[in-house]
């Protein structure tokens, strides 16, 4: 692309589309804005990531600081309510991460490739919140993945292709609720993970289960390999536990940056 060799032109652009996005926000009135200490009462799905893994030979470093973003992204979304007919959008909730707010340089991926920069390490948020999206009455309206596959799998908690990349402020990950609830997002950092819950304000009558098939590397004609899935989304019944219905969500197909130990 063009403006990939001419840096001043990404510079353009970036600023074009984070502006035109501002402006979206300003129009839209069904934003989720509010926040309360206070909890709903019904949890309907909970999950948890391991604050610190091996990426390959990723600076240790970053990894912690990290951690320092990811506690500073967690004060702006916890609580927050998610009422009917409102969409929820992550970066409207952190705003931008700058160090005059007190993020710091964690891990990036920019065009493919590990980086750094101030506020790396929020992907592992979006990672957290959209797991817990799909196994709610949510409905994802914006989510953005890697092409690549960067990085061999250690301490991996989610299947392959599952995870949302975010740059601010216009790839985004957002929600809609278009059920009768109020739902909640409760997020925390403790000394060894990332938490979250989707809280209710009341039962909800599905529940849902994510289920990965068809796993596989694959190696090209130009010896370059490739990974591949399938995910799929059951539906069930909440009061009877009988399955509803399966709907194929995710086709996945990434090339691979790295040697993957196949058998």
């Amino acid at each position: 692309m063009l403006s990939k060799r001419h840096p001043t032109l990404y510079r353009v652009a970036v600023k074009y589309h984070q502006t035109r996005r501002q402006m979206h926000w300003l129009r839209d009135r069904s934003l989720a804005r509010t926040q309360s200490t206070d909890l709903l009462p019904v949890r309907l799905f909970k999950h948890q990531s391991p604050l610190l893994r091996k990426l390959g030979t990723v600076d240790m470093r970053l990894q912690q600081n990290k951690i320092v973003n990811l506690k500073l992204a967690a004060a702006c979304i916890n609580g927050t309510f998610i009422r009917p007919g409102e969409t929820l959008s992550l970066w409207k909730l952190i705003g931008k991460p700058t160090a005059k707010r007190g993020f710091t340089e964690g891990l990036l991926i920019a065009q493919g490739k590990p980086t750094s920069g101030i506020g790396g390490g929020l992907c592992q948020m979006a990672n957290l919140l959209h797991w817990m999206f799909l196994h709610s009455p949510l409905i994802i309206t914006e989510r953005h993945h890697h092409s690549i596959d960067l990085f061999p799998d250690s301490g991996r908690t989610l299947p392959f292709g599952t995870g949302a990349t975010i740059f601010y402020n216009y790839v985004d990950l957002q929600v809609k609720n278009p059920t009768k609830h109020t739902l909640q997002l409760h997020v925390w950092v403790d000394d060894e993970f990332l938490k979250g819950e989707i809280l209710s304000d009341s039962n909800t009558p599905f529940r849902y289960s994510i289920i990965e098939r068809e796993h596989a590397f694959e190696r090209d004609k130009n010896n370059q390999f490739w990974r591949k899935n399938k995910i799929y989304r059951e539906t069930r019944s909440t009061q009877t536990g009988q399955v509803l219905g399966e709907e194929l969500i995710m086709n996945n197909r990434a090339r691979v940056a790295y040697e993957p130990t196949i058998g």
